[in-house]
């Protein structure tokens, strides 16, 4: 299923979009998709039949806001440098270990929800990233097969990143994490039925229309199941938890100067095969 949130800010209501592209209103069924619904197995096979009955009301999609698509979101965490090329782009060595660092809920925005550039920001930066979304509870797995079993599905993730405050401030990555609106998500959860092989999934990146990022899921040094994994060993997965998984090469910090980081106006696309497209105009904050 692709499930969404649809309506001005704080005001969503769960939708579906069915197999021949129609959005369908679940309000009646369910009062939201978040982490409570992802966790009953008995709502979502409700949402199933409804949704093969044919007989959800549709909904008008023209001038309709996509939010996020899921609720009550309890963390993001990050798995940084988790693509071969774009360690090498980089000149990072590629991590023994998955490299984890955290961004605030209320980072998340809409996936066609203007995204702020920081006050005293220069260095600006994309990158187009597959997110996990948890479906249950989870702590010290033991295995990549119980791992896949924890996730919901997957959606696309904007892992926005001041580079400056990232790298050159001091302490942690947070500073140039957790600026507002710098981690757009959506437009769809797309239940992990519909992605048999998360490792096999073509990821794109444009800037201004020019394509910047053109990659796949298969170069992950640590792959989805491993990540999932290996988090669960240092914090515990609820769902609706959301992980992004790293970018590949193409972001702006690995190109030759002067490097061309995101400036007011701006127009940032981004796709995952199979999970949908975002759009998102900058702006300063």
């Amino acid at each position: 299923m692709k499930l969404l949130r649809v309506g001005t800010v704080g005001a969503e209501r769960p939708a579906l979009l069915d197999e021949s592209g129609v959005l369908r209103d679940l309000s009646d069924l369910v009062t939201d998709i978040n982490g409570a619904l992802l966790a009953d197995d008995e709502a979502l096979a409700r949402v199933r039949a409804a949704a093969a009955s044919g007989e959800l009301p549709a909904l008008d999609a023209s001038g309709l806001r996509i939010g996020a698509p899921v609720a009550g979101i309890g963390k993001v965490v990050c798995i940084g440098l988790n693509y071969h090329d774009h360690a090498r782009e980089t000149g990072a060595a590629t991590p023994e270990e998955p490299i984890i660092f955290m961004k605030a809920p209320d980072t998340v925005v809409g996936p066609d929800d203007t995204v702020l550039i920081p006050r005293g920001s220069e260095k600006t930066d994309w990158e187009v990233e597959l997110a996990v979304v948890i479906g249950r509870t989870a702590r010290y797995l033991e295995s990549d097969e119980q791992a896949r079993a924890v996730v919901a599905g997957y959606a696309v993730a904007h892992d926005v990143s001041e580079r400056a405050f990232q790298i050159e401030r001091g302490g942690q990555w947070d500073k140039g994490k957790n600026c507002e609106t710098f981690n757009p998500l959506g437009p769809w959860l797309v239940t992990a039925d519909e992605v048999p092989d998360p490792q096999s999934l073509g990821i794109r990146l444009w800037v201004n229309g020019e394509l910047k990022q053109d990659g796949t899921t298969a170069e992950q040094i640590f792959p989805v199941a491993e990540v999932v994994r290996y988090v669960s060993q240092f914090m515990t997965l609820y769902p609706g938890d959301v992980i992004n998984t790293g970018t590949p090469a193409g972001v702006a910090m690995g190109q030759p100067e002067p490097k061309p980081y995101l400036r007011a106006d701006d127009v940032v696309e981004l796709e995952i095969d199979g999970l949908g497209r975002q759009c998102q105009r900058l702006a300063r904050a």
